[in-house]
């Protein structure tokens, strides 16, 4: 097959959208299909373009047998939301005649990966005047959420934009997204249930396999080997509602067998760690270079996975796959009948969003609970490999596509 992606987030960024839909993208290549993929340069999670890529050029590579162009955004160094608004819409406007250079190619299927919904037209469009598929694929419902955090403003805006979503998501001939609750979002906008697909996320088995220590990794970053870690990796934005972490920091200095470790970056670090840190209990790190991510998760021996109850199945955090993979207790923030919820209440711990104090006596007793945090920790690896491994979810994908487009392998 021909696939042609259209996104703004692509490999070599780290982690969310980009770190999948580079994987995606060079799986299928490395399984005989010829793929495309037009994006931006890597700016995600520092919002700051990477060393060697510009903001303001294209440029056309070739990686792991994928052709990438990218094209020009602009990168605010603050993201608000109007400038996350004209963000989106700078990669919009400057990939549109890329993506319809893509006509001539001719590809079987479009895949347009949201957020951003503002490069769904283009995609469709390619696809159609293509005599191809269109295929849309929501990682987060980024409409939803941005109303429901504020970012946007309530009121009739939200119905036109609304009503504008359900009007494109429709013209699609498959719209898939990452997890049960979030395909239920697609029907209740009207999406046809044969038309709704669930894709999750995935994680590499061999590459995030638990154990037994955490290697060099720990002494590095000078956490005491008799401190129990509490770990977030990720973005710090403003989606995953850090605070209630660092609250329950707060209710836990006293308690000297618990170090909370902060890895990553985003738009919110910065205002995050000049309120908290001056806590002695947590320790702020850059995201790890992804050759030592599984050194990495296996440094937690309990994870952490704070969830606003504002974007409660309006986003599936990423993150959670590899938490899982790497076989230790997951203690989420979220509303019970939530997905998170139901995934993790299996494998962890759960509390309300927002409750630093529950937070804080779930980490503590499970500090108390070693025996337990080993049960829990081997119930998540059993699921991941249940579910979440890279080349069964990537292979139903492709069966999926050779359905749609009618191309046999």
């Amino acid at each position: 097959m021909r696939i042609l992606i259209n996104g703004t987030n692509y490999h070599p960024e780290k982690i969310g959208i980009g770190k999948y839909t580079g994987e995606m993208a060079e799986w299928l290549a490395a399984h005989g299909h010829e793929v495309r993929v037009v994006t931006a340069s890597p700016y995600y999670p520092e919002w700051r373009v990477a060393q060697g890529y510009s903001s303001l050029g294209y440029r056309r590579e070739s990686l792991a047998g994928v052709e990438v162009r990218r094209c020009p955004l602009w990168v605010p160094q603050k993201p608000s939301g109007l400038k996350r608004i004209l963000h989106l819409a700078s990669f919009a406007l400057s990939s549109l005649p890329v993506m319809l250079g893509q006509v001539f190619w001719r590809p079987d299927v479009v895949i347009v990966i949201e957020p951003p919904l503002m490069c769904v037209p283009a995609g469709w469009c390619v696809a159609r005047l293509a005599g191809g598929k269109a295929w849309l694929h929501i990682q987060d419902f980024e409409v939803d959420a941005a109303f429901d955090m504020g970012i946007l403003p309530q009121g009739r805006a939200r119905q036109w934009v609304q009503a504008i979503e359900r009007w494109l998501m429709r013209g699609f001939d498959r719209v898939s997204t990452i997890s049960p609750k979030m395909r239920e979002k697609l029907l209740d906008k009207g999406i046809a249930s044969d038309t709704a697909v669930l894709f999750p996320n995935w994680v590499d088995l061999h590459q995030i396999v638990p154990q037994s220590d955490d290697g060099c990794l720990r002494q590095e970053l000078g956490i005491p080997t008799d401190k129990l870690v509490a770990l977030y990796s990720g973005n710090m934005g403003e989606k995953q509602g850090l605070e209630v972490l660092l609250e329950a920091a707060r209710l836990a200095r006293d308690d000297a067998r618990i170090q909370f470790v902060l890895c990553g970056d985003g738009s919110s670090r910065q205002r995050l760690q000049a309120a908290y840190g001056d806590l002695p209990n947590v320790s702020w790190f850059s995201l790890q270079p992804a050759e030592r991510l599984n050194e990495l998760l296996n440094l937690a021996d309990v994870h952490l996975l704070p969830q606003r109850a504002d974007v409660a199945d309006l986003v599936m955090p990423s993150k959670l796959t590899g938490m899982l993979a790497s076989g230790r207790p997951v203690l989420a923030t979220a509303h019970g009948g939530t997905q998170v919820a139901e995934i993790v209440a299996r494998c962890g711990r759960v509390t309300p969003p927002g409750d630093a104090a529950a937070l804080w006596l779930a980490l503590r007793q499970l500090a108390d609970a070693p025996d337990e945090r080993a049960a829990l920790g081997r119930a998540a690896r059993a699921y991941a490999e249940e579910w979440l491994g890279d080349d069964a979810v990537l292979g139903r994908f492709e069966q999926a596509l050779r359905d749609l487009t009618g191309v046999k392998g």
